[in-house]
């Protein structure tokens, strides 16, 4: 008895060994944002952009010779499922989250994740306050790669007062965290260059119909809107102001990128204007990975690569911290600065991305790309 005991312990032992052996274990990370509903367009890509930098990382050897492995969270933009997303990650072992979308899930899930020593990096959330308030807080485990608000508001509000000086403008927002937040700064960078709005207008997240909204501004003599929101409501408000035959000029901010939005308007989003990030996907740096999308049929658009360089940052930050302590990994984050598929990336006290860059892109014939 004693002998076979003894041969199950070695079993056990070998089981826990590699060949070389070397003992193993995976290291859990996740993406979380909207998998399922109308966001969902921008779920697959930051699940598609998480897949893929795990899969190069374990090409590569991994992280400190562990292998990552990933959890993938559905919040649906929801701030009350986001928390029990959060709650269901950190159960599940994760160490870091690429993550979330929304800024209305950001910012709830960013005390799950700190109270339980969870590193966060929102590839996509430019809500100010998701930062702002951590570092209010004292929380040091908050990141994003993205930029903030309050610096697309000012590229917005710069571009209509260079370009349409003296027309009638409009700010509408959908009550969300990011939709009402980057229309008030973009309504505060207009005032402070001497063009106010002469509408400011709230609509409700998941309304289809806009006529009502539409017909006020027709009233107003509108030619210019300024949509805070998402492509699925800023898409039906383009088309059916098309319908109304109101001719105005419509701009928006980042959450436009996906493909998906032109088979919302149709036409009518001919000359829709928005501001995001220079495109990643022409960046040098990115070209291999872009090459690799390509190669399986999937176009890395809007944050798809934000995501992968949010798991760059995380995987490099824990190589020089010598383990994934979030707080050793969050001060190797602070101060480093980050070769990625963006260029290299720097980080401020807050956790946010060291300067930010906003340009304007143009949708014409059911693509978009940099107005030059």
């Amino acid at each position: 008895m004693k002998q076979l005991k003894s041969g199950l312990a070695a079993v056990a032992l070998l089981a826990g060994l590699g060949f070389a052996g070397v003992a193993h274990a995976d290291i859990t990370i996740a993406t979380a944002g909207p998998m399922t509903g109308q966001y969902a367009a921008f779920g697959e890509q930051m699940k598609r952009g998480a897949e893929q930098a795990i899969a190069d990382i374990n090409a590569a050897g991994g992280i400190n010779g562990e292998k990552l492995k990933l959890e993938v969270g559905d919040d649906a933009c929801d701030p009350k499922q986001a928390v029990a997303v959060a709650n269901d990650l950190v159960n599940k072992g994760v160490v870091f989250v690429a993550g979330h979308f929304c800024s209305s899930s950001s910012i709830p899930a960013s005390a799950v994740y700190n109270e339980n020593n969870v590193l966060q990096m929102s590839p996509a959330s430019t809500n100010p306050v998701f930062t702002d308030e951590a570092a209010t807080k004292g929380w040091t485990n908050v990141f994003r790669t993205c930029g903030r608000d309050d610096y697309q508001g000012a590229t917005a509000a710069k571009y209509i007062d260079t370009h349409f000086k003296g027309k009638k403008v409009a700010v509408l927002h959908d009550k969300s965290a990011y939709g009402k937040g980057l229309a008030d700064e973009t309504k505060k960078g207009l005032e402070g260059l001497g063009t106010p709005p002469a509408v400011y207008e709230a609509y409700t997240q998941g309304d289809k119909d806009f006529s009502a909204l539409v017909s006020k501004l027709k009233a107003e003599g509108i030619e210019v809107v300024y949509i805070g929101g998402y492509h699925t409501e800023s898409g039906l408000i383009i088309r059916q102001a098309a319908e109304q035959g109101l001719k105005a000029t419509f701009i928006s901010g980042d959450a436009q990128n996906t493909n998906e939005l032109w088979s919302i308007t149709g036409d009518a989003g001919e000359g829709f204007l928005f501001t995001f990030a220079p495109d990643p996907r022409l960046k040098p740096e990115a070209a291999k990975v872009v090459d690799e999308f390509k190669k399986i049929g999937y176009d890395p658009e809007g944050y798809t690569l934000y995501t992968y360089a949010a798991i760059q940052v995380w995987a490099e930050a824990v190589k020089a911290a010598g383990g994934t302590d979030t707080a050793k990994v969050a001060a190797a984050i602070r101060a480093g600065s980050f070769p990625t598929v963006l260029g290299t990336l720097g980080f401020d006290a807050k956790g946010d991305v060291k300067n930010p860059e906003y340009v304007m892109y143009e949708w014409s014939k059911g693509q978009y790309a940099e107005k030059k």
